[in-house]
């Protein structure tokens, strides 16, 4: 079972996940169409690409743009939420130890503490926001099982490894539902709501690369529109 779910089920899931992700990518740009998006980006890439710069590094840096400004407890909690998620798995020991027996490669990993602390911090999180879903009606009427699903499929791994890591009932069964939570999170990345994580920066870069040019850039410049 260890070998079969670390080795040959674990490759699979990062095949889809990558492979799936690029899939995405590529169908996204190739979607892009003038005659509907007005898209002027070939014609004034260096303003388009300094829009696209701009608004992700606003969106990304705490308090970096307006919407982050105004809800502040709600940007607390969503950036501690999304360096949890993205920061732990990538530096946790063990994952770095698999991948090292794996293919023989390696990079620093998190102290055991931070390791522990960030788990909380994801745990805590997605608690919040599901009691943001539900008490806000803005959100609410927005909700629907699909986004709880989402949110515990995500959750699951950190749960399940904050288990294993703290030694509570099991450690062979935690073992083996973490590593097979994480493997049915990356093949269900590409397919779902959760591919925003590149989706995030494809948007980003076209919105910004559309004001850019368009919108206070490029527009009373040879541009009508």
């Amino acid at each position: 079972m260890y070998s079969f779910i670390t080795g040959p089920l674990l490759w699979f899931a990062f095949g889809v996940f990558f492979l799936g992700l690029l899939g995405r990518v590529v169908w996204y740009i190739k979607g892009l169409d003038w005659r509907i998006d007005r898209v002027a980006y070939p014609y004034h890439f260096g303003a388009g690409v300094k829009g696209a710069l701009r608004s992700i590094l606003h969106w990304l840096l705490p308090f970096g743009s307006r919407n982050w400004r105004v809800r502040p407890l709600f940007t607390i909690l969503i950036f501690g939420f999304h360096i949890g998620v993205v920061i732990t798995p990538v530096f946790l020991t063990g994952h770095v130890e698999l991948i090292e027996q794996r293919l023989g490669i390696s990079w620093p990993t998190l102290p055991g503490l931070v390791a522990d602390g960030l788990t909380i911090v994801v745990l805590v999180g997605a608690i919040c926001l599901v009691l943001r879903r539900i008490a806000l009606p803005e959100v609410r009427v927005l909700t629907t099982w699909y986004d709880y699903f989402l949110l515990l499929l995500t959750v699951l791994p950190f749960l399940t490894g904050f288990f294993l890591v703290q030694g509570i009932g099991d450690a062979g069964f935690w073992f083996v539902v973490h590593v097979l939570c994480g493997e049915v999170l990356l093949v269900a990345i590409p397919f779902t709501k959760l591919y925003h994580v590149v989706g995030f920066f494809l948007t980003r870069m076209q919105l910004g690369m559309d004001y850019g040019i368009k919108r206070g850039g490029r527009r009373g410049r040879g541009i009508a529109w």
